[in-house]
């Protein structure tokens, strides 16, 4: 029986309901041995994340307010979480914990070190919990002086403290570089934790529970009841979330990806459903036409027109120069024989438009340019689509049947997505009219 490596996120784990759940879902497969939490999420939705609680203390610390009142907070909530799941101060000392961690604020800790602590505290209090052991991440997950992540120090590191634990649980979001300082992944980083454990555990599946049933295969706020996704490849998954779809922390892929160990993103409200497993390749048999849709709205496309555009040497090259002195970077740049255009995010152009158009006309001297704003893109991805005829044909008629003018067209190089710029005011239309032709 090979070894399952599941990860928690903060809904998951956010009062002692959902830690009995959690408990629940551990002890029914013995094959689950090394398990990452992260820090309390929200129990209500006016509630408060552990991890932004801890946030605002550092941010009250750094600018000389009082906060001790908001950290007693959240010792008040982890001891609360400890007497209702029956920890006794004889299992772990809390009190002993907090007074470290209010020393460490005194000294003027950071924030990657305040914000850790709810992960930490977590992992201590469910490792006393099932009785199983704890490995801090600070001795296993290393940084370089730099903050940078290592990730073959960190794997030959994490294996061999791996070996000597029957069952362990290890703090999500944070490592430690060489000095012993605490650093931090990016926000939603547990999953990055989770992955390198499977990772170094030589895991048959990197199970991420968390409170939905994986993927669907469009924003359910958007269409009612969208189908789940069974099986979704690496490649359709970036897709999906480069565009806006996601489940997952992008950079919780590599590690596993690399090592080949499927991922399962399961529900822990619902832990007999299946959910969504992401594979290098999926089964055979498994792929309908599409696998999912997804998109963002508010971009701009600047489209130009110059005769004999292609032949002109360096004309690529200073268009990118001039988006490079505005440090904006472009989202697709479909071409013609005479025509190209550039799609950006709105939000990163601000008020610089009519600077970027201005440097476009005097440098590149196009025939003509003009730009089109309020822009949606909406992606539709599916591995299916190259072996298909005619899937372009049907997204397009069924846009057209609803009278909708598609303002762009962009394919992959891979053909597994075909991306379409339509008006902002049209973009929920489009994704209905997309799904009821496909699903």
């Amino acid at each position: 029986m090979g070894i399952k490596v599941a990860k928690f996120g903060g809904s998951s784990v956010a009062d002692t309901i959902q830690l009995m759940k959690v408990r629940d879902i551990i002890s029914s497969d013995p094959s689950r041995r090394y398990v990452v939490l992260s820090a309390p999420g929200k129990r209500y939705e006016q509630d408060t994340k552990m991890t932004d609680l801890l946030y605002l203390c550092h941010t009250h610390l750094v600018n000389h307010l009082p906060w001790d009142q908001l950290f007693q907070v959240v010792c008040d909530r982890f001891s609360a979480i400890a007497f209702t799941l029956g920890i006794s101060q004889d299992i772990l000392d809390l009190p002993k914990e907090y007074a470290k961690i209010r020393e460490e604020m005194e000294k003027g800790a950071g924030a990657d070190y305040i914000a850790s602590r709810g992960e930490y505290l977590n992992s201590r209090l469910f490792a006393a919990y099932l009785g199983w052991d704890f490995i801090d991440a600070a001795d296993v997950i290393r940084f370089d002086e730099r903050g940078r992540f290592l990730a073959e120090p960190t794997n030959e590191v994490l294996s061999a403290e791996l070996k000597k634990h029957k069952t362990a649980v290890i703090p999500g979001f944070y490592g430690a570089d060489p000095s012993g300082k605490i650093v931090t992944f990016s926000r939603g980083g547990s999953d990055i934790t989770g992955s390198i454990v499977a990772r170094a555990a030589k895991a048959e599946v990197y199970e991420n529970w968390t409170d939905v049933h994986g993927f669907l295969t469009t924003d359910p706020r958007i269409v009612k009841d969208p189908q789940p996704i069974k099986y979704i490849s690496y490649q359709e998954l970036r897709e999906l979330s480069y565009m806006g779809a996601s489940v997952l922390h992008e950079d919780a892929i590599f590690p596993v990806r690399e090592a080949g160990i499927p991922i399962n993103i399961r529900n822990t409200n619902d832990p007999e459903h299946p959910g969504t497993i992401i594979l290098e390749k999926t089964p055979e048999g498994s792929m309908g036409v599409i696998t999912g849709i997804a998109g963002s709205k508010d971009f701009i496309v600047i489209a130009m027109h110059k005769y004999m555009m292609t032949s002109e040497r360096g004309f690529m090259k200073r268009i990118l120069s001039i988006l490079d002195t505005y440090d904006i970077s472009f989202e697709h740049m479909p071409t013609g024989i005479d025509t190209l255009s550039l799609v950006v995010d709105s939000s990163q152009v601000g008020n610089k438009l009519q600077d970027v158009v201005d440097d476009i006309k005097r440098s590149l001297e196009p025939d003509t340019i003009d730009v089109y704003e309020d822009i949606a893109l909406i992606a539709t991805v599916g591995q299916g689509m190259t072996y298909r005829p005619g899937v372009a044909a049907k997204l397009f008629t069924a846009l057209a049947d609803k009278g909708i003018n598609i303002r762009m067209i962009d394919q992959g190089s891979s053909e597994i997505n075909i991306i379409i710029g339509v008006a902002n005011k049209d973009f929920e239309e489009a994704i209905r009219a997309i799904y009821n032709a496909f699903i």
